[in-house]
């Protein structure tokens, strides 16, 4: 090599710390997210209502099984009837905020300590649970820290898996008070540093680009000091704030998938987890309103699986139904598309599809997830792919294969 030593020196220090840089603010996907955040007003929840939405989850899905098995197929429906009997509920977040209202602040009181005391006995199959407090706004602000306060007592602690949503992020500073609430709120009650997390819900224009034509998400997302743990797609607010008429509001209006493309490529290899926002929606009322109810929701669910969006709200315990369905359905056929190339590419064979190996990671992690969420089985993977167990699957997603 020609050039001066002194430069080289000097160009392989700076590269290293551009990587060391790139690293510490993407430190690349965190595996185990959930298929669903199921929402409830904190008034109305119990520590039963896992089982309780399970139970009429399985009601209707017994009552309209012939609609279902069109949409999936019958052993996806069995599969699916099993999952609301055993663990309907993946994430559960007991809502005090616009699905709680005011109602004054001795109740409010009151129901933050209950909500606590049941987030801290609900079952492990909940795997994560928490609340969404009111905003960090001027009006806001003093409710949503003593609500917060109130429910982390009830629970004598940080429950297992807890987080708690900031609604309405209008600005990356509301973030940093987020970040100083947690620090302080681990100081007076005693608690691990860095043992309080939060999502951040994106309802607003604002929080997708900010006055000075940034990305606000994605500077929140840096400005968490690692303490985000999702971003939640608030899909009415945010549609109403860009003016979109209410008949048109929707999760597939242009408006929800520019945001949420924002959101994705904002929290990519962050390990920052987005999730889909809801539809207002129910399958309630006679059967045909039902019928219509499942196969919109089937299809929203689908279609945003599709986009890359793991993960969305459940409002009403019939959600359950469609959402576990096109979940099961969407990685069965991710296996079925994904086993072939896996197997050839870890068999260094060619064919029709030559992955590279940044392809074969993402085939790895979506077989994975479908493990995962129940979707599939071991058995299934190996029939599929006999080279592929779920050990070399985990380093074919983590990149520690040798290059192929």
């Amino acid at each position: 090599m020609t050039l001066p030593p002194e430069f080289l020196s000097g160009l392989a220090a700076r590269v290293g710390e551009i990587d060391a840089e790139l690293t510490r603010h993407y430190p690349g996907d965190r595996p185990g997210q959930p298929i669903h955040t199921a929402y409830v007003c904190a008034a109305d929840a119990t520590k039963e209502l896992p089982d309780e939405w399970g139970s009429a989850a399985a009601e209707l899905a017994a009552r309209h099984g012939e609609l279902l098995t069109g949409l999936a197929g019958a052993e996806v429906l069995a599969r699916v009837r099993e999952t609301l009997v055993q663990r309907p509920i993946q994430d559960l977040r007991l809502d005090f905020e616009d699905g709680y209202g005011s109602r004054g602040d001795e109740v409010e009181d009151r129901d933050a300590t209950r909500a606590g005391q049941i987030l801290a006995a609900l079952p492990t199959t909940v795997r994560s649970r928490g609340i969404r407090i009111k905003g960090l706004t001027t009006a806001e602000w003093e409710r949503a820290v003593r609500t917060l306060e109130h429910v982390l007592d009830g629970a004598g602690g940080v429950p297992d898996g807890f987080v708690f949503t900031v609604p309405k992020l209008r600005s990356v500073d509301q973030v940093a008070i987020a970040v100083r609430l947690c620090e302080e709120l681990e100081s007076a009650h005693g608690l691990p540093c860095g043992a309080l997390r939060f999502e951040l819900q994106i309802e607003s224009p604002q929080a997708v680009i900010a006055a000075d034509g940034t990305s606000a998400v994605a500077r929140a997302i840096h400005r968490s000091a690692g303490r985000c743990s999702g971003l939640h797609y608030g899909t009415y607010d945010y549609s109403a704030a860009c003016g979109i008429s209410p008949q048109f509001q929707s999760l597939e209006h242009p408006v929800a998938d520019h945001a949420k493309a924002v959101m994705q490529a904002a929290a990519a290899q962050t390990g920052v987890w987005v999730c889909d926002g809801s539809t207002q929606v129910n399958p309630v009322g006679a059967d045909d309103e039902v019928a219509a109810a499942l196969s919109r929701h089937f299809r929203l669910v689908t279609r945003s699986l599709e986009r890359g969006y793991y993960q969305g709200w459940d409002m009403h315990p019939g959600h359950l139904v469609t959402r576990w369905l096109a979940t099961f359905a969407f990685f069965r056929g991710a296996l079925t598309a994904a086993a072939p190339r896996i197997d050839r590419y870890l068999r260094r064979q060619g064919g029709a599809v030559v992955d590279e190996p940044a392809t074969a990671q993402a085939l790895a992690t979506v077989v994975l997830r479908g493990l995962d969420c129940g979707a599939i089985g071991p058995e299934d993977i190996t029939a599929s792919a006999p080279a592929a167990t779920v050990e070399v699957l985990t380093l074919l997603r983590e990149r520690k294969l040798p290059t192929l």
